[in-house]
Formats: C-alpha cells, structure tokens, sequence
C-alpha cells in the first residue's frame, strides 16, 4: 500500500532543510530557485538594461529641456533689454532711489502697517520734494552758467590768454623755464591742452541742455515712468530682491553675498560719495561767490565732480583759482579760497563719509578712481554709480572663486 504523497511532503516541509529539497535550494540560493534559472536571469538583465537606458534617455531629454530652456531665457533677456533700453537710465535711477530710501520706507510702514501703498507714495513724495526738484532747478542754473561762459569765450570777453600771462609773469624765473621746456610756456601751445578743454566741456553742456530741451516730451516720459517705477520698487523691493537672488544660477550663500556687496557698494557710493561731493561743490561754490569769481555756480559743480575722484578731490579747482588769485594780487581772496579748501572743504570728507556710510566698501581708492571714470567716459552721470559698482562686484566675484578654490576666505580686495 502506497502512503500518500501530500501529507509526508507536508511533513517533510514542516521538518525543515534536511528533509525538504525545496528548503534546502532556498537555503543555498536565498533569492529562490527561478534566479538559477538561465531564463529568469536573461529576462531580469534585460529589464536592468531597458530601465538603465530609459534613465539615460530621461536625463539627456532633461538636460536638452534645460539647455532650451536657458536659451530662450537668454533671448527673451535680450529682447527685454532691447526694448527697455530706451528707459536704461530711468530705470538705474529709479533702481538707486529706492534701494537708498528703503529704510524710510520701512520706517513709514512701521507707522502704517497695513498701508504699503500710502507708505510708498509718501516716500516717492519726499524723493520729489527733496531730492528731484532741487536737482533739477541746480542742473538747470549750471547748465545756465556753462552756456554763458562759452558765450564769453567766443566772444572773447573771458580771454584766457591774459590770465595765463598773468599768471606765468608772476611765477619764478626756473618755474617757467620748466613749464616752457613742458610745454606750457606761451599760451598758444597750452591753449590746446587747457582752454579747449574747458570751452569743450561747456560747448558739449550746452548742447546737451539743448538737446533735453528739443526732446522735452522723451524727457518727461522717462521722468514719468523713473517716478512710477520707483513707487514700485520701494513698495515691492523686499519681496523682488530676495526673488532675484533666488534665481540666480549661483549657490545661496554666493547670490547672497554679491547682493549685499551691491547694496553696500551702491549706498556707500551715493551717501558717501554723492553727498559729500554735493557738500564739497556746495561750499566751494560759497567760497568763490565770497571772492567774486564769476559762475561760482559752475565752478562748485566741477568742485562736486571732481570730489568723486579719490585721487584728485576739489583740490583740483581750488588750487588754480588761488593761484591765480595771488598771481593777480588779490591776496585776501586767495587766503580765503586756501583756508576754506583746506579747513573747510577738505575736512567735510573726513567728518561726512564715515557719519552717512558707517562702514567701507572694500575698494581701493585707484579702483574707485578708474572705474569712475570709465563709468563716466562710458554711461555720462550714471556711470557715477555703475563704475564702482561693476569694480566691487568683479572683486567679489573672484574673491568666491578663490574661496571656493582654496576652500578658506579670502577678503574681496585680496582677490586676483
């Protein structure tokens, strides 16, 4: 009699490996008895294969998407700059205004809460109150004062070689040889290199007050719409800056930091040196209206200018007008301009810059004098402010890379 197969099997399995060949397979192949078949493994392979190449297939669609991507933000960027270009200037300034009148509008916001509009249409008024309307009743005195003097100059009525002669006569004998051996010894050959410069300058202010004159209507429009964004961004600033950081193809920590150098760059710049130079140009317009220099108005506003150069400084007027002064012998006048240029506008940088910037920038005074410059050569007034700022930047830019060379900090005037 044949014992039924089921229950031994069934107690064969129960008893474990030693007496169930199915456990014992298990046991010596734990991933089970259809891994050892040839079949199994095939079909398991080419699964491996067909997923491995629809990853591969998945990443480079991705990076194609993403490269496309890139290349329509880059055109749809030109585009835009293309197209705002015509507002380039409106635009910087207007970016400039409200990153420097922030904390007002913070402070305003502080007292309205629940009123960001109010807020920010107060501020854009004291912005037009304090800071547009006199810049625009100065601008157009200066520009004023510049048209009369190349009037002057044509019609020679300001004759700059009686007042080289002037002064030349009144110099040592040695002095002059070395000027005429330089070059400057008649007025004829330093006439090139001086009174056409100068008749050049005022000459290209005119036109260019002209110029905003004929296209008084453009002008208006882009003063318009400087106002209209302004209001913008100081009401929206502290949501779009971090927004802009965020999107930059950079880590966190390095868009953070060239957004803070930007901030700091900027402000420095227009407290630090924009105010302090209106301070200069303002005293130094004072002083030569106290001695009677003619367009003392003017001569404060090449004052400012040249106060923005670190290098050079108001030293740059006032000297040559104190000479002359003391060459012409009006002795007291040229005692005054010296004592108010040295005490007076000379010292006004060292008690103003550290009062309105509170720390430094970071840039060495030859960088902040060629990127001044340059920005000027290359943008007119805006450059004032872009100069520096694309010079801070650069700086920093490298001083990350650096770092992230190096793996240590380096500070950002260290950097290559």
């Amino acid at each position: 009699m044949t014992a039924p197969v089921a229950p031994i099997a069934g107690v064969a399995h129960a008893l474990g490996p030693p007496h169930c060949t199915g456990c014992i397979r298990r046991v010596t192949d734990p991933a089970g008895p259809k891994t050892a078949d040839p079949r199994y493994t095939n079909a398991t392979n080419r699964r491996d294969r067909r997923a491995k190449r629809g990853r591969q297939l998945t990443i480079e669609r991705r990076h194609v998407e993403n490269g496309g991507l890139i290349l329509f933000l880059v055109l749809i960027s030109a585009g835009l700059i293309l197209i705002v270009s015509g507002f380039a200037g409106a635009l910087l300034w207007a970016s400039l205004a409200a990153l420097l009148f922030q904390p007002l509008f913070r402070r305003l916001l502080r007292r309205w809460p629940l009123r960001r509009n109010l807020a920010a249409m107060v501020t854009l008024l004291i912005i037009t109150v304090a800071v547009v309307i006199p810049a625009l009743i100065l601008a157009s005195l200066v520009v004023d004062q510049a048209a009369g003097v190349y009037a002057q100059i044509r019609s020679g009525q300001i004759n700059f070689a009686a007042y080289f002669q002037q002064v030349l006569d009144a110099l040592p004998v040695r002095l002059r040889d070395a000027l005429d051996h330089a070059g400057y010894g008649s007025f004829e050959r330093a006439q090139a290199r001086i009174s056409q410069a100068i008749g050049s300058s005022a000459s290209q202010l005119t036109r260019r007050a002209f110029s905003i004159g004929a296209n008084a209507a453009a002008f208006l429009l882009a003063f318009g719409v400087g106002l209209y964004v302004t209001f913008f961004l100081l009401r929206d600033g502290d949501r779009i800056g971090p927004a802009i950081v965020r999107a930059l193809p950079l880590e966190r920590s390095v868009g953070q930091r060239l957004a803070e150098k930007f901030v700091a760059v900027t402000r420095a710049t227009i407290k630090g040196s924009g105010v302090v130079a209106l301070v200069q140009g303002a005293l130094g317009a004072v002083t030569f209206w106290i001695v009677g220099l003619p367009a003392a108005l003017l001569w404060g506003a090449l004052m400012a200018i040249a106060a923005l150069l670190p290098a050079v400084g108001p030293a740059i007027i006032w000297t040559p007008v104190a000479v002359y002064l003391l060459a012409t012998g009006a002795i007291w006048q040229a005692v005054v301009v010296v004592l108010s240029g040295v005490l007076v506008i000379g010292l006004a940088d060292n008690i103003l810059r550290p009062i309105l910037v509170g720390r430094d920038t970071g840039l060495p005074d030859w960088l902040v004098l060629v990127t001044t410059l340059g920005g000027i050569d290359a943008l007119g007034l805006s450059g004032i402010v872009v100069g520096p700022l694309v010079g801070a930047l650069f700086l920093t830019g490298w001083a990350v890379l650096t770092e992230q060379r190096l793996g240590e900090p380096v500070g950002a005037e260290e950097a290559p």
